[in-house]
């Protein structure tokens, strides 16, 4: 018999994990709800820990089958389910709609993420009542490709954060990276907390460092071994040093190390420059939203 309880984040966090793990295939990508993307989330400082007890956790005869979740915050979810337990969904949706919500304007509001390849997800969204507001690709590079190769300039150095892990220099890189604006803020805890996954790898993870000691791109890479894929997460380059290859240089040197490992494939990002280096298009990630009142 199928039993639902509330989320543990320290107790259950690792069995969620595997779940995504054992729950994984190229075809739909469960929503594109990762064990990387997963255990990234919840090591960023923008989540919401508070309130995880939130999910839902379905379960048949102490076995996990059923998840449904929030990425960052309340007002998004994915719903996930064992192959074979679609008929939970329903229920599932039910459940995020009290649990998952956001208010805005006094209007409780719901977004629904799922990949194109997901038909019964799609009609049951549809059936309820969501509308489709947002469409973006997921793109992966194939290691039965030739990896792109450019040329480092002069003065800029290539290193893995086991070989240095400056924790206020890479803030800084993010921070500008990610166009937060010149000034960082303060919050170096948070950026080693981004650090205290149990699978973050230092060794896969790549800096460059600027000709003036500052880091000028940052490439976190995340590898799945039980799927054997690289994950992608995050990748940014401080505006000044734009232009010079140095984020294809570091996201290649670390696609390089995961196929080392036994990966066949990494998932990429959205914008062109994913395109322009040889990720292609798969499938689509799709966002579908509500008005509950």
């Amino acid at each position: 018999m199928v039993t639902d309880r509330r989320y543990k984040l320290l107790a259950d966090f690792e069995k969620v994990c595997q779940f995504l793990d054992d729950n994984y295939n190229l075809e739909t990508l469960n929503s594109y709800l990762l064990r990387p993307f997963f255990e990234y989330a919840h090591t960023h400082p923008y989540f919401n820990h508070q309130s995880t007890p939130r999910f839902g956790l379905w379960e048949d005869g102490g076995k996990l089958v059923g998840l449904a979740c929030y990425e960052m915050d309340l007002g998004e979810c994915f719903l996930s389910v064992r192959e074979g337990y679609d008929h939970l969904l329903y229920d599932m949706l039910e459940y995020v709609e009290k649990e998952l919500v956001a208010i805005s304007d006094d209007k409780r509001i719901l977004s629904v993420w799922i990949t194109d390849k997901e038909k019964v997800k799609s009609q049951l969204l549809r059936k309820k009542g969501y509308k489709k507001v947002y469409t973006e690709p997921i793109t992966i590079f194939s290691y039965d490709k030739d990896f792109v190769e450019v040329d480092l300039l002069e003065g800029y150095s290539l290193y893995s954060l086991k070989e240095e892990n400056d924790i206020k220099k890479i803030h800084a890189c993010l921070w500008k990276g990610f166009d937060h604006g010149p000034d960082p803020d303060d919050d170096h805890e948070g950026r080693l907390f981004m650090q205290s996954g149990p699978n973050f790898r230092k060794d896969l993870t790549m800096i460059i460092k600027a000709p003036n000691g500052d880091y000028a791109c940052y490439a976190g890479m995340w590898f799945d071994d039980q799927n054997k894929y690289a994950y992608t997460e995050p990748l940014a380059t401080v505006p000044e040093h734009r232009g010079k290859g140095l984020a294809t240089i570091a996201l290649i040197e670390a696609m390089k190390k995961t196929k080392e490992l036994g990966a066949k494939y990494c998932f990429g990002g959205v914008p062109d420059f994913y395109k322009s280096i040889g990720f292609e298009t798969i499938c689509f990630r799709e966002e579908w939203k509500k008005k509950l009142d």
